[in-house]
């Protein structure tokens, strides 16, 4: 017999507004607090104390716009945000500051996630949506250097970028972007040399949400669809589907894979959290907490597994935070 899906092991409140995006950081040694940052659609970033419960900060500078990303760079005291004001800014939080100390302005006005890649020590990557619709731009940071524009051929119509992952097999080898564009496709492109590799339909809508596994070689993707698409890439850099998993309800707002390459969870429109293991995509558990579409899903980095946490933001104002480790 299955066991009954647990309860949130906590619920944080106190964000007055939709919650559009999450990030732990909990890696840090004793007496080091875990951390949850939240963004949310009245333009406000949360900084949780994952101790008490509470917020410990409330940071605001993207001018009350939604805020669609939220994620550390090597530590808790540097922070990247975007939000819909179309701006991207770094934040320094150390000694109790809360300090915009650069942006980007990125003149791009939909919902796709920037997304980051470190490459060596104090030096990222990172991939957004630009200006032109179709096109996607790769910055150097902290430096802000263009690095190159990702523009599709000539009549290939894509549409919008609508979700971006940056990756590296290892440490030194050639940076990739995974993208999912308007028209249901994902598109594998090389930076270095700007040029598609693959590219694959795996959605007949917009792709919402993407997360992939470079160990497996193995991505996974929602849309607004009935549809989870299991894709893998080969050894000639060729995106194939490998399965698809058909939903109860349709539409997925985020997904993602834990670090630890076990389980899959998404966010769905019809305001449940699903648990699946990520070998076969077995479904595991169905989280039923909010009363409202579930917008973001966010495993935490805890260093001791048995302290490991998945949260999940939605426009019900409410942020679920649970323990599945047992359960799976």
């Amino acid at each position: 017999m299955a066991l009954p899906p647990p309860d949130p092991q906590f619920v944080l409140r106190g964000t007055s507004a939709a919650v559009h995006t999450l990030h732990f950081s909990c890696g840090g040694p004793e007496p080091d607090i875990p951390l949850l940052f939240s963004g949310s659609e009245n333009g406000f970033i949360h900084v949780w104390n994952l101790k008490t419960h509470r917020v410990d900060t409330a940071l605001d500078g993207h001018g009350r716009k939604s805020i669609c990303h939220v994620e550390t760079m090597g530590g808790k005291d540097r922070l990247l945000s975007q939000g819909r004001d179309q701006r991207i800014c770094l934040w320094d939080l150390a000694e109790g500051r809360t300090s915009v100390t650069d942006s980007v302005f990125t003149e791009h006005v939909g919902f796709c996630r920037c997304s980051l890649l470190k490459v060596a020590q104090g030096r990222w990557l990172m991939a957004v949506a630009a200006r032109s619709l179709e096109e996607v731009q790769i910055l150097e940071l902290p430096s802000k250097t263009s690095v190159c524009t990702l523009k599709p051929e000539v009549g290939a119509k894509l549409g919008m970028p609508m979700c971006l992952k940056l990756w590296q097999l290892s440490c030194g080898s050639q940076p990739v972007l995974l993208a999912g564009y308007e028209d249901g496709s994902v598109v594998l492109w090389n930076v270095s040399m700007g040029k598609v590799l693959s590219r694959l339909t795996c959605h007949q809508e917009p792709v919402m949400s993407l997360d992939f596994d470079s160990e497996k070689a193995k991505g996974i993707s929602g849309s607004s669809e009935k549809v989870l698409s299991i894709w893998s890439l080969n050894e000639q850099q060729n995106l194939q589907v490998y399965k698809t998993h058909e939903l109860v309800n349709a539409g997925i707002s985020d997904i993602t894979i834990r670090p630890d390459k076990k389980i899959v969870a998404t966010a769905g429109w019809d305001h449940r959290i699903r648990i699946f293991g990520w070998k076969k995509l077995k479904p595991l558990a169905v989280l039923d907490y909010h009363t409202a579409t579930v917008h973001c899903v966010s495993f935490s980095d805890h260093s001791n597994p048995r302290d490991r946490l998945l949260a999940a933001g939605s426009k019900d104002q409410r942020i679920s935070v649970w323990s599945i480790y047992a359960q799976t």
